[in-house]
């Protein structure tokens, strides 16, 4: 990552007194992207509160300013964009840099594509490896077209949108919100409709905005797992509030370290509830968790719920295939709850967690050895025989922000104290991550 320092930052974890208090994590990734991008596509001004303030979060700002929003931050997570509307959209004088950020590179392109203007992308090292032939494949079929690109369809990328975007139907090659996102996105500025066919259902945060800041959008079932999205052209976005939901992948470690810190009781505030992002709060109540779900509300097109937690016993279960998309993130941290639940729980169908930042499996089970716990991995299968957890070991984090943060969170119950090796990648995805875990008493430094 671009901005990752050379000199390792290693963290330590020890057990301590129970945690207790109300916190809010920071905002979501998937939910702050789209805020900025809907901003910049609505006539008036959009007030964001929540906002998630990582690097690429950030780049995703930047690219709406360049675009020709008005982008202003006002204090801690709240931000203003007056945009320019659909069809509305400036040729950017200098190249799109994106950092890192994946989504909000390949969303933007989508945007581009959709609109007679010209623009590069480009990122870091990391980014620039990432394949784009698939976000850029659908939009040709509407009239885009790629002026020039790296070999194998990646970055930097000079892209050309449609002189007159032609609605499609396409059915996309794998589950992907990034594609179908980058679909309706250059459908917007398309007459007529535009319709995404998924045969497994993808996150739908795109689907939930749109509605949200007034377009039309039919979802119907489409086989047995999945959609078919339809989004009515040129529409008028109409800017609206975005209170941007508590990331349920940032909660999930403070969740669980309430769950097998003893005697800990806290309260998670205004935590995304979408039903494709809930899987790690599924699996934990299977495995009997003191979780409960309060005051439901809505907030910017999601469902959202605090949640209270209460350290108590879990006992393994095993975890289907099916689940993996809603949770592929949360892998790791359940790991963890594994180790100190009782008896094995069987985590199925994880190839996913092969081709993350790291291979994450791979990861995730030498931590758990380095920690004592008796783990294996069988073909895709992550298997937990929990019980014990002795701690006392380092584990390597590969760079990956996410095996950082969950032995951080299993050195808090271990008998011994637990290292990670590095801990300064945290700042990409959760940057308040230990000043946040300190006030519900955790000791980690």
């Amino acid at each position: 990552m671009s901005s990752h320092s050379a000199t390792p930052q290693p963290l330590t974890a020890r057990r301590g007194a129970s945690l207790t208090g109300r916190v809010r994590v920071p905002g979501d990734k998937s939910i702050s992207h789209r805020s900025l991008i809907f901003g910049l596509l609505s006539a008036g001004e959009t007030a964001i509160s929540g906002l998630l303030e990582g690097e690429d979060v950030l780049r995703t700002a930047d690219a709406a300013r360049a675009l020709g929003a008005d982008v202003e931050r006002l204090g801690e997570g709240r931000w203003r964009v007056r945009g320019v509307g659909i069809g509305g959209l400036a040729s950017p004088a200098g190249v799109l840099d994106f950092g890192n950020a994946g989504t909000g590179s390949r969303l933007m392109m989508g945007v581009v594509g959709g609109h007679p203007i010209t623009a590069t992308f480009d990122g870091d090292a990391s980014l620039r490896k990432r394949p784009m032939r698939r976000i850029l494949d659908p939009l040709v079929k509407m009239g885009a077209r790629v002026v020039s690109e790296a070999e194998g369809g990646r970055c930097p990328i000079t892209l050309e949108g449609a002189r007159e975007t032609v609605p499609i139907v396409y059915e996309t090659p794998v589950a992907s919100a990034q594609i179908k996102s980058a679909v309706l996105l250059a459908g917007l500025n398309a007459p007529g409709r535009t319709t995404v066919v998924e045969n497994e259902a993808s996150r739908d945060h795109t689907e939930r905005m749109l509605r949200h800041f007034g377009a039309e959008v039919s979802v119907e079932p489409h086989g047995s797992h999945g959609r078919r999205i339809t989004l009515v052209g040129q529409p008028e976005l109409t800017a609206r509030p975005v209170v941007v939901p508590a990331d349920p992948s940032s909660a999930a470690f403070p969740l669980v370290a309430a769950l097998i810190v003893p005697g800990s009781d806290i309260v998670l505030e205004g935590v995304m509830m979408n039903p494709l992002r809930t899987g790690l709060v599924t699996t934990l109540m299977e495995m009997g968790a003191d979780i409960a779900v309060l005051d439901r509300r809505e907030e910017g097109g999601e469902d959202v719920a605090d949640l209270r937690v209460r350290a108590g016993t879990l006992k393994g279960v095993d975890v289907p295939a099916e689940r993996a998309p809603s949770m592929i993130d949360e892998y790791p941290i359940l790991a963890v709850a594994a180790a100190f639940a009782e008896g094995e729980t069987v985590m199925r169908g994880l190839h996913e967690l092969r081709v993350k930042e790291s291979d994450r499996l791979e990861a995730v089970l030498a931590g758990l050895r380095a920690a004592g716990v008796d783990a294996e991995i069988a073909g895709d299968d992550l298997i937990v025989r929990g019980g014990r957890v002795p701690g006392g070991g380092t584990a390597a984090t590969h760079l990956d922000h996410r095996i950082a943060m969950s032995f951080l969170v299993l050195g808090l119950a271990s008998e011994k104290p637990m290292q990670v090796d590095d801990g300064t990648m945290i700042a990409t995805s959760f940057p308040t991550f230990v000043p946040l875990m300190h006030g519900l008493g955790a000791d980690i430094g």
